[in-house]
């Protein structure tokens, strides 16, 4: 025997990667294993329990397939990369999430693949919907809303609304993002599986949740339909319509469903009722069909049957761990309340302390403000005695000082009182004089009249004197000396030498002593007016120093007292005309 046939043989292998909703997984398969044996060993990887709404789907030229549990892998029509890839997928999907998922890890596969069917649109979403579900996603994957730590923006690497509904209206991220946070926030104290449960009880009731789609032709009609199948049994929908179906067959009204080739044949319970059959043109989606229906009506029909052993364990520990959890997360809750509330107890003792200090530090300087501030009142209060007592003293002057002006005032009051009435009596003085010099005004223009007349009287009596003169001379000489015998006169001259030797002849003595005494009365009557105008001139000259006098001594008293200059003024202007008139009439006597 040779070496190497005492060598064993090593089993063939080939590799595979299984891509879960959150994770990728390469295995080491060896090539007798059947499907069961690497669905068995993923889920095993995973920790999964419910095995039965799974699958590991792979793809077939244009369409794909779920990998038989009893067929070796090698031999189905999976694709012959390496390694050889499988998607591990919810094949079926439960009537109500909340009863049939179980385990959590469950909840979070289902809550991924249904996520993720939304925002590829194969499940249709209205956008109040969309923001809610999208919403409890933040919730599950965030945890509780802290405005303080999720700032404007932290959504903007998630995708979370399907881009349908981005399109439907005209706004921008952050206006997306300001909503979806508006009902994050009122989600607190959800934890992650409650709130992907809750994501779950709300994308069950859409209309395209949990449907496998495929598309057929009516029996003779080539009519294009589509036929949905889910957990509740078949549907017929229009190709334009994957919402509302024309027609559905409940799982509990069907007998029996089979194919014959490209012919499905639906056989209701109710015998009276029609038959419907319809056509699908590959063999391949036919066979699909039918191993969708398979399994959705035996998990119906399980559905409605008690739960076996596994399954009520598996609900009883899901049961027991739910508690378990809620017992912690009640417990977290309190001691993160307890903390949050030590951390506030602590910031607000590190507040007050901080607080404390403050107002020790304010204390302090407020402390040393005073002491400076109390030697400063003390000094103050030094200067301000010495002050009280110099204001005291100045008090006392000024209430002396008071007094003397009050002395001074009523002195002040009489002498002002003897002013004015000083001043009523110059006044009236003023007046009288201003009187006198008018009717002195008016006898200086009778005596200057009288004297006008005087000396013209004069003038004329020094006329005739002269003419007289003139006439006497010649006769004197005449009776003294003869003449020397005139010339003959002409005949005219002669007869006026006749007149004026009458004339001559007419003047006798008696004449000449009466004019004589009539020159010598008219000057002594002019000597006498002369002398008594002389008189009166001194007359007036004396009163006129002597009220010079009087006012320069009124003057010289309002000068000294000051409020006796409001009295001075208005009674200056009589004098003043006074003085005029006096000073007028002392020129025209002076002028004579």
């Amino acid at each position: 025997m040779s070496i190497l046939g005492l060598k064993k043989k090593q089993p063939k292998t080939f590799k595979v990667k299984v891509i879960t909703m959150d994770a990728e997984m390469e295995f080491s398969c060896e090539v007798k294993w059947k499907g069961k044996d690497l669905f068995d060993l993923v889920c095993r990887t995973v920790g999964l329990r419910e095995t039965w709404f799974f699958g590991l789907r792979y793809t077939v030229k244009d369409t794909y397939a779920w990998l038989k549990p009893e067929k070796r892998v090698l031999d189905q029509e999976v694709p012959k990369d390496s390694p050889i890839t499988f998607n591990f997928l919810a094949k079926f999907f439960p009537e109500k999430v909340e009863e049939e998922l179980v385990q959590e890890i469950t909840q979070h596969l289902f809550f991924l693949q249904v996520k993720k069917q939304i925002l590829d649109e194969e499940i249709f979403c209205s956008p109040e919907a969309s923001v809610l579900l999208a919403s409890y996603a933040v919730q599950a994957k965030y945890g509780d809303y802290d405005p303080n730590f999720h700032k404007p923006g932290f959504l903007a690497q998630d995708e979370l609304l399907p881009q349908r509904v981005l399109m439907q209206y005209q706004m921008t991220a952050e206006m997306w993002e300001e909503k979806i946070t508006a009902w994050y926030a009122e989600h607190r104290g959800i934890a992650r599986d409650e709130a992907e449960m809750d994501y779950l009880k709300i994308a069950q009731d859409l209309e395209m949740y949990g449907i496998s789609y495929f598309s057929i032709t009516q029996n003779k009609r080539d009519t294009d339909l589509l036929l949905g199948v889910d957990a509740q049994g078949l549907h017929i929908y229009s190709p334009n319509s994957k919402l509302n179906p024309n027609k559905s067959f409940p799982w509990s009204d069907i007998r029996n469903i089979s194919y014959s080739e490209k012919e499905f044949t639906i056989k209701p319970l109710d015998k009276k009722k029609d038959v419907f059959k319809f056509y699908s043109s590959q063999l391949r989606v036919n066979k699909l069909i039918l191993q969708l229906c398979i399994g959705n009506h035996d998990l119906f029909m399980r559905r409605r049957k008690v739960d076996s052993i596994e399954v009520q364990q598996m609900k009883a520990q899901a049961k027991e761990e739910k508690a378990r959890k809620k017992v912690e997360r009640q417990i977290l809750a309190r001691e993160k309340q307890m903390r949050e509330e030590a951390e506030r107890a602590k910031e607000e003792m590190e507040r007050r302390l901080f607080q404390l200090q403050d107002e020790a530090r304010l204390a302090n300087e407020a402390l040393l403000r005073s002491e400076e501030t109390a030697d400063l009142l003390a000094e103050k209060a030094q200067i301000a005695e010495e002050e009280a007592k110099l204001l005291a003293h100045k008090a006392a002057d000024s209430e002396q000082e008071r007094q003397r002006l009050e002395v001074t005032a009523m002195k002040t009051k009489e002498e002002k009182r003897l002013m004015e009435q000083k001043m009523r009596e110059a006044e009236q003085l003023a007046v009288k004089l201003v009187e006198q010099s008018e009717r002195r005004l008016k006898e200086a223009d009778h005596l200057k009249q009288d004297l006008t007349e005087a000396k013209d009287a004069e003038r004329r009596a020094k006329q005739k004197l002269l003419e007289i003169t003139k006439t006497t001379y010649p006769l004197i000489a005449a009776y003294s000396s003869p003449p020397p015998p005139p010339p003959p006169p002409p005949p005219e001259a002669a007869e006026a030498g006749c007149d004026a030797a009458s004339m001559r002849l007419d003047f006798k003595d008696s004449d000449m002593k009466r004019l004589s005494m009539e020159i010598e009365r008219e000057r002594l009557e002019y000597m006498e007016k002369s002398k008594h105008l002389q008189d009166q001139l001194k007359e007036l000259k004396t009163e006129i120093e002597s009220l010079k006098l009087e006012e320069q001594q009124q003057a010289s008293l309002y000068s000294l007292r000051g409020d006796g200059r409001q009295y001075a003024q208005p009674h200056y202007a009589p004098h003043s005309n006074r003085n005029s008139a006096y000073m007028s009439q002392m020129a025209f006597f002076e002028e004579v």
